[in-house]
């Protein structure tokens, strides 16, 4: 089968290779998914450069999200059946044309997504939800501040606190994700470029601030943030796409009375497995209701695959790429 693979860190133009390699062998508790759709996600783009916190033995098959039908069913994973549509996180990597999924960890697609919607739906959703309900604690009427609105993780935030009837101020970068964000429903978009974020929270919340601030970036989003989070607000740290750490300044936490939560979804996923289902629960319930519905814009054949985990990188992308293997 066709799969891409890393051999060696680097940036992806040079460090995947596309490739045939055998088919995997489905085991206990596994289920063979042909894999119909993979998002491209942020940590596939640091497994590349070596920079992410899991680092699997060269060579590897990248791909951390991806959905598909099932193949074949190991002992033990009897809950799914050969033909059952499913979306999760692949074992051996999405970007194949074959992937092992741990059964337990592994969702029926919702059938009011495609293939496409349903590869976007699990760990951006999921990670949004966590921070804004679960982390955060979201309550109808609060201001969230959403940094990176028209990315991955960022649509889905303001898609789900809108759901939640909270008022969203959208950061963007360009006039193309500011009218992305506007139609997935911010009730303000800021363009970065050109406008500052920290007097446009301050303007709509009267002085007071944003109740939670979603922060995908780092560095400087994060900083500046600080400047207008509301008094015992939540700052909600999920990333650093912007490719720096920022440093809390504990004094300004303090006098400010704000909380600075970080959230690594992934660990939920083993800490709190039961706690994931119910989430998923919730945002299957938010499909069919016409709440949630990923912001699939790019359809990419396999050997455009590096050029996507690219633009990715450099920020240049909206919403989310899906790589189909089979074409």
């Amino acid at each position: 089968m066709r799969a891409w693979q890393v051999a060696g860190y680097g940036e992806p133009g040079q460090a995947m290779r596309l490739g045939d390699v055998p088919e995997p062998e489905v085991g206990r508790g596994q289920l063979l998914v042909r894999v119909r759709a993979a998002a491209l996600c942020f940590p596939d783009l640091l497994m590349c450069r070596g920079q992410y916190q899991v680092r699997p033995p060269l060579p590897f098959t990248l791909g951390v999200e991806a959905a598909g039908e099932v193949a074949a069913v190991g002992a033990e994973a009897d809950a799914f059946a050969v033909g059952d549509r499913v979306l999760g996180m692949p074992v051996t990597g999405g970007l194949a044309e074959f992937a092992l999924f741990n059964a337990a960890t592994t969702f029926v697609s919702p059938d009011g997504l495609d293939d496409d919607g349903a590869a976007a739906l699990h760990m951006n959703y999921q990670t949004a939800y966590f921070a804004l309900h679960h982390r955060a604690g979201l309550r109808k009427g609060e201001t969230v501040l959403v940094h990176a609105a028209a990315g991955g993780v960022g649509s889905a935030a303001v898609q789900l606190a809108k759901a939640a009837q909270a008022r969203v101020v959208a950061v963007v970068g360009g006039p193309g994700k500011a009218a992305v964000a506007r139609q997935l429903g911010a009730d303000v978009v800021v363009d970065r470029h050109v406008e500052d974020f920290v007097t446009a929270v301050k303007d709509t919340t009267g002085g007071a601030g944003a109740d939670i601030v979603i922060d995908p970036v780092g560095g400087e989003a994060f900083t500046r943030s600080t400047k207008c989070v509301a008094f015992e607000g939540r700052i909600v740290v999920i990333g650093f796409t912007g490719g720096s750490f920022a440093q809390a300044a504990t004094n300004h936490v303090l006098i400010k009375n704000y909380a600075v939560l970080g959230l690594h979804w992934g660990m939920y996923t083993w800490k709190a497995p039961r706690l994931v289902e119910q989430v998923h629960e919730e945002l299957v319930a938010g499909v069919r209701a016409g709440m949630v519905n990923p912001l699939v814009t790019e359809r990419l054949p396999m050997a455009d695959a590096p050029d996507g985990l690219t633009r990715l990188g450099a920020g240049g992308t909206i919403g989310r790429l899906v790589v189909h293997p089979s074409r």
